[in-house]
């Protein structure tokens, strides 16, 4: 009887030891966001992009620990963003991640396949990189979305501006936030009065550039490009600001300054004076094709595979406007070939827009989607051509559109991220709220 027992007993054991072989571990989450989880997988991947992009620059980056919170940060408003794109029905098709793709291939000069492969030797599955670029594509539509119905600019916005640019200079302009909650207590804005002030001492001190202070310690989503704001004008700068970057110098610092998200450090990094001849603008002619998809589960894969025929047969040598004429549904342009005339590439949207940027004059691209349906785009010609009034106030509406959305986008994110169950599982505490 004690034989049969022990050797039961090593039956068991023998196959216990091999089912443990056989279970992988399970992976390691980061964070709990919502209803949703951040791997610790993903994690360790956005942060190898970064040290990648810092590599000859590893200095001014933040200690592994920080760094590490200040990807996740990234990770979680951008969890936060696509389940809100989500909610609120915005959706990204597998056809439209292709034609991203595509576009981006091009653009490289690669080939799908010579893409796949310069993301592998950089460490990154096409899966992982298709997953990205969808997330990316629902911010854009949400933030887009999120412009349309907040924001707002009135012709004598426009007017004043337009007063105010005659002869104006640009500023590239950099900057430092510490941020603080929506209704931040006394204890709370003391703390970030002493972080800011301390940060304002290492520069005024010289031991630090303010670029790698800005990759250290700021808290906006752009730190980790060294607080870069790029080229503005005084009208696309916030008003604390604006009286006094007039007499500023290259390199010189102001602030702090208290505003809506915290406090900030604005440095002025160059300043460019506004050419006499007056600014231009790049041009594109071109002629298109679109399908638009019939209501039903099936319409959106049926009108892809009618402009891939088209393709087909323009590629085979069939007259691009002659195709057009018979089968756009276009209507405005259907019976003049396709032709859109002459436009700047944010005209008909970034999708349609970047499109016809990355062909060459004379070239047909690949079909892509864009909201109004299925295109394919031959572009005819470019040009740089003068920015008349029309078009001035157009850039100037979008200028001031663009500032405004800056304030409403980052008070919305920070509403966002108060107001969701974030529970951070790496370093040695978890924080949940």
């Amino acid at each position: 009887m004690k034989t049969r027992i022990a050797l039961l007993c090593a039956a068991l054991l023998f196959a216990a030891s091999a089912l443990a072989q056989q279970v992988q571990p399970l992976e390691r989450i980061a964070a709990v966001v919502d209803e949703d989880v951040i791997l610790q997988s993903e994690l360790d991947r956005a942060v190898a992009n970064i040290l990648a992009q810092y590599a000859d620059r590893r200095h001014q980056l933040p200690p592994r620990q920080v760094l590490e919170r200040q990807v996740l940060e990234r990770l979680i408003l951008m969890k936060l963003q696509t389940a809100r794109a989500a909610e609120t029905g915005v959706r990204v098709g597998d056809a439209e991640v292709d034609a991203a793709i595509s576009a981006i291939a091009q653009q490289n000069n690669l080939s799908p396949d010579q893409l796949r492969q310069q993301l592998a030797r950089e460490g990154m599955s096409i899966e992982d990189f298709r997953a990205s670029l969808r997330d990316e594509i629902l911010i854009q539509r949400l933030r887009q979305r999120f412009a349309q119905s907040r924001i707002s600019v009135s012709d004598a916005e426009v007017d004043a501006a337009l007063a105010a640019r005659a002869g104006a200079a640009q500023y590239h302009l950099a900057h430092i936030l510490v941020a603080l909650p929506e209704g931040a207590t006394p204890e709370q804005i003391a703390i970030g009065q002493q972080k800011i002030d301390g940060i304002k001492s290492l520069l005024d001190r010289g031991e630090m550039d303010f670029a790698a202070a800005a990759v250290r310690y700021s808290d906006s989503p752009n730190a980790l490009e060294g607080g870069n704001l790029g080229w503005r004008t005084l009208d696309e700068v916030p008003v604390a600001f604006a009286n006094a970057i007039r007499s500023m110098s290259p390199g010189e610092v102001i602030g702090p300054i208290r505003g809506p998200s915290g406090f900030q450090l604005l440095q002025l990094v160059d300043v460019r004076e506004s050419a006499g001849a007056g600014p231009t603008v790049t041009q594109y002619n071109a002629r298109h094709i679109l399908v638009r998809p019939a209501e039903g589960p099936a319409g959106d894969s049926e009108a892809r595979a009618r402009i891939e025929t088209l393709r087909a047969r323009i590629a085979g040598g069939a007259d691009f406007q002659a195709v057009a004429q018979e089968s756009s549904d276009d209507t405005l342009s259907r019976e003049d070939g396709g032709d859109l005339g002459w436009f700047t590439e944010d005209e008909f949207g970034p999708e349609f827009g970047g499109q016809v940027a990355a062909l060459e004059d004379g070239q047909v691209s690949a079909p892509f989607r864009t909201q109004a349906g299925w295109h394919i785009v031959q572009r005819v010609g470019s040009r740089q051509a003068s920015v008349d009034d029309e078009n001035r106030r157009a850039q100037v509406r979008e200028s001031i559109g663009q500032r405004k959305l800056e304030d409403e986008w980052d008070r919305y994110l920070r509403e966002m991220r108060g107001e969701a169950y974030v529970d951070i599982r790496i370093g040695n505490t978890a924080a949940g709220g």
